[in-house]
């Protein structure tokens, strides 16, 4: 698929309002909820990006509560291209797997020394909104972690129509469950939203209508605040699907048996999905649904594809 979606002019965002580059906070001096929204957490996953753009052109700012708007991993951005759109993921490592107390202590990369600039404007939210998007093309995907709470959240919000319960990456820990995100004793709540493929333009619709929810829903906006078509027509239902099985490069002799879009439903267990090392992996139970394929940042360690049943909770 074409890369279509223009990459957004920063120059007057980076420069955030709170002395952190890309750190925009408002405080309507009324008691209520910190909402952060975050972008570009991966440097080309522009629909983040621009959905904060348009957010702080708007003007709006919050009738109760604060809002943090964070552009994320802003030297990977710079170095985006449409035709090597990939490179731009991250500079040294992967920001969305260094969250964590050890990591952080460790700041031996740019994403990890950038995440600690970061780390206090995150702790200080009650909920959390990361934007991002896919390597394929794919519908959009809400993904809340294993809490119930932000599984009852995401079903609150009634976008988009699915929603992925998962329990994150081996490879490290994501923001979305960073430290009070992550507390099962706690309250604070946080989603991640994957508007689609990173270069098509409805993915930026799509951040711009969960940038939408997620305001009203905070309870910082009314519904009549919202600029006009922010809010997109909700699915008739959503699906709540409950990853069970990562499957995980073991090498790099990985390959699908066909070429999955995503979200295809195997009504059989025993299904051959693909090989790995020249052993089959194959469907674990009936009605099982695949969760982002994708080889395209194939390394040992990294998760290629997810496999979910029907969220029984």
């Amino acid at each position: 698929m074409a890369f279509t979606l223009t990459q957004p002019d920063l120059g007057a965002e980076r420069a955030g309002n709170t002395g952190t580059p890309g750190v925009w906070h408002f405080d309507s001096g009324v008691p209520g909820r910190n909402l952060t929204i975050s972008a570009l957490v991966h440097g080309n996953e522009l629909c983040g990006a621009w959905a904060l753009k348009d957010l702080l052109a708007t003007g709006l700012r919050p009738r109760r509560g604060s809002l943090t708007l964070v552009f994320g991993n802003l030297e990977a951005f710079d170095r985006f291209e449409p035709a090597r759109h990939d490179a731009s993921r991250f500079v040294d490592e992967d920001m969305n797997r260094v969250w964590s107390a050890a990591r952080l202590a460790d700041p031996i990369t740019r994403e990890r020394r950038r995440a600690c600039e970061l780390a206090p404007w995150i702790a200080r939210a009650d909920w959390l909104l990361d934007l991002h998007s896919m390597h394929e093309p794919g519908e959009p995907l809400l993904l809340t972690g294993t809490l119930p709470r932000n599984i009852e959240l995401a079903r609150g919000l009634g976008a988009p129509r699915h929603v992925v319960v998962d329990a994150g990456h081996k490879d490290g820990v994501r923001m979305r469950d960073y430290a009070q995100f992550g507390d099962p004793q706690g309250e604070a709540c946080a989603l991640l939203i994957e508007c689609g493929f990173h270069g098509d333009p409805a993915a930026r619709t799509v951040a711009r209508d969960m940038c939408a929810r997620m305001l009203t829903a905070a309870g910082l906006l009314d519904e009549a605040d919202l600029p006009a078509g922010w809010r997109q027509p909700a699915p008739e239902a959503q699906r709540v699907l409950e990853v069970t099985t990562p499957v995980v490069a073991p090498s790099m002799d990985v390959r699908f048996a066909q070429d999955w879009q995503g979200l295809e439903t195997f009504e059989a267990a025993g299904t051959v999905l693909g090989w790995a090392d020249g052993e089959a992996f194959v469907t674990p139970y009936d009605r099982c649904t695949l969760i982002m394929p994708s080889l395209r940042q194939l390394k040992p360690g990294v998760t290629v594809v997810r496999l979910a049943r029907d969220y029984a909770g």
